[in-house]
């Protein structure tokens, strides 16, 4: 196949076109490459180098080159560094009689009568035994010779007299008088060697890949591979070009004219340059997205096998799961506002306060109570702990001002430890805390001991259940708590509302009922005051609400209190707790194994999510902190207690609450069950629920809510 003579004229190819590689003449160019190829196995960093070269570049044009920022040195600043210096003697030491020799050639070949592809070939088989990446280099920094001397002279001819000497000779005054004639030739140049530089910068950051993590039996790093060869003749080829435009120049004197032409040959060689190294860095990305996923399983097996090994400490782990360099101080104190260092956990017990950013302002009150509470009792200063907040982001998620704004807002109200930015968690922590912990939208809180061993993997429950008392918060003290437990009223109020404490001392009947509908609400409470009355028992009501509360709870709140229905919480935050330690509850128990079939407190806590999951309303009645509870869906209650004449006789006999119970079972359809709707993540639901009525499994489905108003 015969090669057209320079200068050449290539086909402008069409905006946007894709450049094809398997082109009849880079095939026939390839076989050729391969051929001159036999490189002896050395190893030149050639990075340097190209720095140098890019140094060149920039100073003779500086529009080649970016405008530094404030604090970043500029190239020639780059040139002084000691280890820059170092690693460049090395290089050079190989390289600077080769470079010369290239350098010579170019010059030859641009002043010959010699075809491009010819000249390219030749230079290139100069450079048989060197790899591609510095084969290209070598090319590069030769013409960067001749290039270099070209500009020197043009830009000190005026101030120096040994370049004015040099200059008179080559006619460069003439030549830059021409400059406004001359710029196309210029442009065209320029644009090219900065699409050489950034092959030849690709091409080194192929060569740089870590080979533990890529091999070139990836896809992407294999077709880079491939096509690294042709970039760099194309590279050699338009390093003839340029260096044929610059010694053309030479003695051309005032009658030359701007040669376009010449320079639309120069910009269709940068074209197919240019589609070469966006496909090339497009393989690059690629690559770079394979390291990162091996890197980030890597990380990920890391802290798995962490946590699987018995560990001296906790900081290796802590590292691994909030930030492994030594570089910042990865935490902030919530009292002083200060950052601090992983080394104020060391041989603690740490509680992993694990949220996103949409954790409540009720969560951290109530936690903070608890919190404060726990420090501060004398009897437990044997257990040195400290609560870390880590938020937990989905990283492909871009980070605005306002969630900026947002995380430094709760950061700001948490007086415990929290990590200084999410950002600084590895993606691969982020994964472990999700599939391992099995961390989704809701808040959690993992106790680690000392050692890391993690001691719950979700200890917020119980601190909902029984708060301060829950200390040290781990599964041990968990199950102790519920072996003490029943089901009573005192366990579903403990710590809600003084009023409510106050009854059950003064052993009152008190019930406590919820629901939406204010109808129902006011058929209640009316019917069941009247029954009081007629039974003559020390009665009071408390008004719950219904999880996550809303409008129509806040609306039923005003008007339970105006017409004085019943005892009810201002403060929906009352109502938000109220359910949380509800839900808590299911979880905990959930948490440790137990279900309906096992433990009959399971039993009650469904019975009651699944009456709050239902649109009718509920009750539940007792007397004191420890009387049995008595409770019912509310059309039920409402109609055993309008049935009132008909087992008041049994009040007498039994017991107010003996006798409300059995007309209710007697009232009790047995082939009417409940819907349940289960709080938190799927993760942590069951495979298998059985109906707290019937005892039958119950179907499975999923349910998304948000606003129902």
């Amino acid at each position: 196949m015969s090669f057209r003579r320079a200068p050449v004229r290539m086909q402008k190819p069409a905006k946007g076109s894709r450049l094809m590689y398997s082109s009849s003449d880079d095939v026939a160019v390839m076989k050729q490459l391969e051929a001159a190829h036999a490189p002896d196995g050395q190893e030149i960093d050639v990075k340097p180098i190209l720095r140098v070269v890019e140094d060149i570049f920039v100073h003779a044009d500086p529009t080649l080159g970016p405008v530094a920022s404030p604090g970043t040195p500029v190239h020639g600043e780059a040139l002084e560094d000691q280890a820059l210096q170092a690693s460049m003697r090395d290089a050079l030491e190989s390289l600077a009689f080769v470079i010369d020799r290239v350098a010579t050639e170019i010059a030859c070949k641009c002043s010959g009568s010699e075809d491009a592809h010819g000249s390219a070939m030749a230079i290139l088989n100069m450079l048989a035994h060197f790899s591609w990446d510095a084969k290209l280099v070598i090319v590069l920094a030769a013409f960067g010779m001749n290039y270099g001397e070209f500009w020197l002279i043009a830009q000190n001819y005026s101030s120096n007299q040994l370049a004015k000497a040099v200059a008179i000779l080559k006619q460069l005054p003439e030549i830059l008088e021409l400059s406004n004639a001359q710029k196309p030739r210029f442009d065209a140049v320029r644009s090219v060697i900065k699409t050489m530089l950034d092959v030849g910068k690709c091409v080194i950051k192929f060569k740089e890949l870590p080979s533990q993590y890529i091999t070139s039996d990836v896809e992407a790093l294999s077709m880079a591979l491939s096509h690294i060869p042709i970039a760099v003749y194309w590279t050699a080829r338009s390093v003839v070009a340029c260096a044929s435009q610059i010694t053309g120049l030479v003695g051309l004197g005032h009658g030359h004219l701007a040669a376009t032409t010449e320079a639309w040959e120069l910009s269709s060689l940068g074209h197919k340059l240019s589609n070469m190294c966006s496909h090339l860095e497009a393989q690059l990305g690629t690559c770079y997205k394979h390291i990162d996923e091996k890197k980030f399983m890597e990380s990920y097996q890391s802290l798995i096998r962490l946590f699987e090994t018995i560990q001296i400490d906790n900081m290796k782990v802590l590292k691994a799961l909030i930030y492994a360099k030594d570089d910042l101080q990865p935490l902030v104190d919530g009292a002083t506002k200060k950052r601090a260092h992983l080394d104020v956990l060391r041989r603690k017990m740490v509680l992993l306060l694990i949220s996103g950013l949409d954790i409540l302002q009720e969560e951290i009150a109530i936690l903070e109570q608890i919190y404060n509470e726990a420090r501060i009792d004398p009897t437990r200063h044997d257990i040195q702990y400290e609560v870390v907040w880590l938020p937990i982001l989905d990283p492909a998620v871009p980070w605005t001002d306002g969630k900026q704004k947002q995380f430094e807002s709760l950061q700001a109200t948490m007086p415990w430890y929290s990590v200084s930015h999410p950002s600084i968690i590895d993606p691969a922590a982020i994964k472990f805390v999700k599939e391992e912990w099995n961390f989704g939208e809701k808040t959690i809180l993992v106790v680690l001991d000392p050692q890391v061993k993690v001691m719950s993997p979700n200890a917020l429950h119980m601190m909902w259940i029984w708060g301060s008392a829950a200390f040290p918060f781990t599964i041990a003290r968990e199950e102790a708590l519920w072996k003490e437990e029943s089901w009573r009223l005192e366990l579903l109020v403990d710590g809600i509302d003084p009023t409510i404490v106050q009854w059950m001392s003064e052993d009152k009947y008190i019930c406590v009922y919820g629901g939406e509908d204010t109808e129902w609400i006011r058929k209640f409470t009316s019917v069941l005051h009247a029954v009081g009355n007629a039974a003559g028992i020390p009665l009071e009501m408390v008004y719950v609400g219904k999880s996550n509360p809303k409008e129509r709870v806040r609306k039923n709140i005003t008007a339970i209190t105006a017409a004085n229905m019943s005892h009810c919480w201002q403060d929906l935050t009352l109502v938000w707790y109220f359910w949380v330690r509800i839900e808590s509850m299911w979880h905990s128990k959930n948490q440790l194994h137990k279900t309906v079939d096992n433990d009959p407190i399971m039993q009650e806590i469904m019975t009651l999510l699944s009456y709050d999951g239902s649109d009718d309303g509920w009750a539940i009645l007792s007397r004191g902190s420890g009387g049995d509870l008595v409770r019912a869906k509310g059309s039920t209650f409402v109609t055993c207690l309008t049935e009132f004449s008909s087992w008041e006789k049994q009040v007498k006999e039994t017991g107010f609450l003996p006798a409300l119970k059995q007309h209710l079972m007697e009232l009790h359809s047995p082939h009417h069950c409940n819907r349940l709707v289960l709080p938190g993540a799927a993760a942590n639901a069951p495979e298998r629920v059985v109906c707290s009525e019937c005892g039958r499994a119950m179907e499975k489905f999923i349910m998304y809510q948000c606003c129902d108003e």
